[in-house]
């Protein structure tokens, strides 16, 4: 069977005007992914990544953690936009419009925007939420589900990497793991930056064998860089 590796881009901008961007943080978060798939011997028959500024510059450093470790480049990438995330601002501003009484101050911790977010993504995928929302849930759905397809239909390539977004990336596994649309939501809120997800997969189905992992992370002195926005 082949195999699909799905990462989760860096620590993007959270709390400025631009979030669509890694932070310092983030950029090193992927070179360190780079580097492991470098030390681990992993190369890639074909690379797949959101069209998102923080998506592009996830795989930059991925690349750069190659380079640094003299190891096989990556494949040029192919670019999808229907790999991109969902809206979450204006998600959560559909939601404010319809329950204004789930407002949050000004000095509201993260965790209490967390909660917001989940509040706004469990309305979005029971369908109570569609009015004023940038695209409907079943539109997210079946746009993963176009990419799942376009995987399996190009079934030669024995290792894929897939460089996306938390919300894309577990709907993505939601819909191998044929579970309820809560699943999405639950995953989402999990998946750390440059997390992997890893799956096989042949030209009728996926089987799900890795989630959420950060091998290039995984030691006392890095733990420090994990994130999860």
């Amino acid at each position: 069977m082949s195999e699909v590796y799905f990462v989760r881009h860096g620590q993007a901008s959270f709390g400025s005007k631009n979030y669509d961007q890694l932070s310092d943080l983030g950029h090193l978060q992927s070179q360190l992914l780079g580097e492991h798939f470098a030390t681990q011997g992993l190369t890639f028959d074909r690379v797949i990544v959101g069209g998102m500024k923080r998506h592009l510059q996830t795989l930059d450093n991925i690349e750069l953690g190659l380079i640094t470790k003299d190891a096989h480049p990556l494949p040029k990438a192919q670019i999808y936009s229907k790999w991109n995330e969902f809206d979450f601002k204006q998600l959560v501003y559909a939601f404010l419009q319809k329950f204004p009484e789930q407002r949050l101050n000004e000095k509201a911790k993260l965790a209490e925007y967390f909660g917001l977010l989940k509040l706004s993504l469990d309305s979005w995928a029971t369908g109570e939420l569609t009015e004023d929302v940038p695209e409907l849930w079943s539109d997210f759905e079946q746009r993963i589900t176009d990419m799942l397809n376009e995987i399996k239909n190009v079934n030669s390539k024995k290792r894929v990497l897939v460089v996306s977004s938390g919300g894309s990336i577990a709907m993505a596994l939601r819909l191998i793991l044929q579970a309820p649309a809560k699943t999405m939501v639950n995953l989402n809120l999990q998946t750390r930056n440059t997390a992997l997800s890893h799956c096989y997969f042949n030209a009728s189905d996926f089987q799900l064998s890795q989630f959420n992992s950060l091998p290039h992370l995984d030691s006392v002195e890095r733990q420090k860089h994990i994130t999860y926005a």
